[in-house]
């Protein structure tokens, strides 16, 4: 079954609407982005927040400091990198935690998506390349790309990690892209939201899209 990540949550009734749906994620934006939270809006939405899910935090190129804190406090339990963290900074993070980590990559060719594997995550994270923006667009990047890079990596004998797919995503595209793809999980943001706000009919309509495929 696809895992679901929503992600950008920024008040308790964000938090209220996805309890009631159970994606088996969700995202805390601590970059400095139209999303973002402080440590303590953070804390009082996992406090609030159905246990049976996981707390992702969202970092670009952030002190490790403040991340093994906000690990510590238990107010995430997901590491997502979106900047250009090395593998040593990756294997000093878990080295320091028990966390869990997904390194993102922003989708612009095939070429570039291999070299930017990490060998010390736990998952990789495929979104669209857009100049100036880190992540969250609401644009998908042709799929070709990935494709192209992952038939070339098991070709040549890679393993290829468990992947989240984002970008673009929304309630009328995610079974057609499902329907191309392996990945491990999606993970939607403008995709359920509404004027900027996260949509309850979206993330419900969007969740029962992904649960209905067999």
């Amino acid at each position: 079954m696809t895992r679901i990540k929503i992600c950008g949550l920024k008040t308790l009734a964000d938090v209220e609407k996805v309890n009631r749906y159970l994606p088996e994620y969700i995202g805390f934006v601590f970059a400095n982005t139209k999303r973002f939270v402080t440590d303590e809006q953070a804390l009082a939405m996992k406090q609030a927040l159905d246990k049976r899910i996981q707390a992702v935090g969202v970092f670009v190129d952030e002190p490790i400091e403040h991340v093994i804190s906000l690990c510590s406090r238990r107010i995430i339990d997901i590491a997502q990198l979106h900047g250009a963290e090395s593998e040593e900074y990756i294997r000093a993070l878990k080295e320091k935690t028990d966390i869990t980590v997904i390194k993102a990559t922003r989708v612009q060719n095939a070429e570039q998506v291999a070299r930017q594997m990490s060998e010390e995550a736990d998952y990789m994270l495929f979104d669209t390349y857009k100049k100036g923006e880190l992540g969250g667009t609401g644009e998908r990047f042709p799929l070709e790309i990935l494709e192209e890079s992952l038939r070339k990596m098991k070709a040549g004998g890679r393993a290829v990690k468990p992947y989240f797919l984002a970008g673009g995503l929304d309630d009328e595209n995610v079974a057609e892209v499902l329907g191309r793809t392996a990945c491990f999980a999606v993970d939607v943001s403008t995709g359920v939201e509404t004027d900027g706000v996260k949509d309850e009919a979206k993330i419900q309509r969007f969740i029962e899209q992904v649960r209905n495929i067999k």
